[in-house]
């Protein structure tokens, strides 16, 4: 069995107590206490995240973003410097590869950020995809780490901590923003993004700096109720903010049109990898759809479960728990469309060989005051 990867906070995490958990090929922290108590610090004051395992690729030169245009399903020239776009990567089939962000920091220059298990497959189809372009493709995913800050305490513990008369610039960061700049002595790059439905700033730093910022920064947020936070509750948190996950409602199997992605292209002219097959799709309409339930009764649904309109299979559930905000079980599933489901709708969810009533949501479930 190959050995998993360590984030270089691991032995940061060791001493707080972690459990940790196979997350692709990383070992990552899945708790450190109770996963409803990480939950709660989050919606309510804040929470320290290490996301180490994310991947980290520079993509330079006069055709950056003509570029990424070409590789990824959106258009990147518009883009501007320092600012941030969410986007897909797809495969010739149309099949999402991984779903990222991109941010721009000069005219041709570009920081792509892909998931953890996908790193490495972006890595090889943007070298393939690179052919012609005067691009040049860095991969730093394994010498620098990230760590993000969310909740809405963020912005007070982060901010008193950045340097150089640049606290004014970060604290009016807007979302899927970001700039560079030293925070607790430690140069970072600090962007406004996070996968928790919060306000929140994500720090990508060197390795060798990662776990000085780690310790900086859990000691500026104790007066805050900071609590540093596990994988758990990074999926309850991003389940109740509607936002999907690679490997669950993301896959090979659907397009990003099923994904509801078809914004990032519909007024793109140029070809991209996946073009033909992705608009002829969209002009089809999807085929799923990623749909929001909820149930009043107690029995969650989880990942798997197949949803039922009398006896008909119109879907199947791709990731649900118990809300801990909410109080009530909550559920994304891939539904057809063919099914025809608004919300409010009524449909059943097998758990365990007995059906249970839920009723078709819109996403979010939950969305923070502004």
């Amino acid at each position: 069995m190959t050995d998993l990867l360590t984030s270089p906070l691991h032995a940061e995490h060791e001493k707080l107590g972690a459990t940790f958990t196979a997350f692709g090929p990383w070992n990552m922290p899945l708790k450190y206490q109770n996963e409803l108590d990480e939950h709660r610090a989050v919606r309510n004051n804040a929470g320290l995240f290490d996301l180490s395992h994310m991947g980290e690729i520079w993509v330079n030169g006069a055709d950056a973003a003509k570029f990424l245009s070409y590789a990824f399903i959106s258009n990147f020239e518009p883009l501007k410097v320092g600012k941030a776009k969410y986007s897909m990567i797809a495969a010739a089939d149309g099949g999402i590869i991984d779903d990222l962000i991109t941010y721009r920091f000069e005219e041709d220059k570009f920081l792509v950020v892909p998931n953890a298990g996908n790193a490495d497959t972006v890595w090889e189809e943007l070298n393939k995809r690179a052919e012609g372009f005067d691009v040049s493709l860095k991969n730093e995913s394994r010498d620098v780490a990230m760590i993000a800050v969310q909740g809405p305490k963020a912005a007070e513990i982060l901010v008193p901590l950045v340097e150089d008369n640049k606290q004014d610039e970060v604290y009016n960061l807007g979302y899927y923003a970001a700039t560079m700049g030293k925070v607790a002595r430690t140069f970072a790059i600090i962007a406004r993004t996070g996968y928790t439905g919060e306000d929140g700033f994500e720090l990508i730093v060197y390795n060798s700096d990662a776990p000085q910022l780690w310790e900086e920064l859990l000691k500026a947020g104790a007066e805050y109720d900071l609590k540093p936070c596990g994988l758990a509750a990074r999926d309850s948190l991003r389940l109740e903010a509607g936002m999907p996950l690679y490997g669950n409602e993301l896959s090979r199997d659907i397009t990003p049109v099923e994904a509801g992605m078809s914004r990032a292209f519909a007024k793109k002219e140029a070809d991209f990898v996946g073009s033909e097959v992705i608009r002829q799709r969209a002009a089809e309409g999807p085929q799923v759809a990623i749909t929001g339930l909820t149930s009043k009764q107690r029995r969650a649904a989880r990942a798997g479960a197949e949803v039922f309109v009398g006896e008909k299979k119109v879907g199947t559930v791709t990731s649900g728990q118990p809300s801990p905000t909410l109080g009530h079980p909550v559920a994304i599933a891939l539904l057809k469309t063919s099914a025809n489901l608004e919300p409010g709708a009524e449909i059943e969810v097998e758990i365990r060989g007995k059906r249970y009533p839920f009723e078709v949501t819109a996403l979010p479930f939950y969305k923070r005051e502004k």
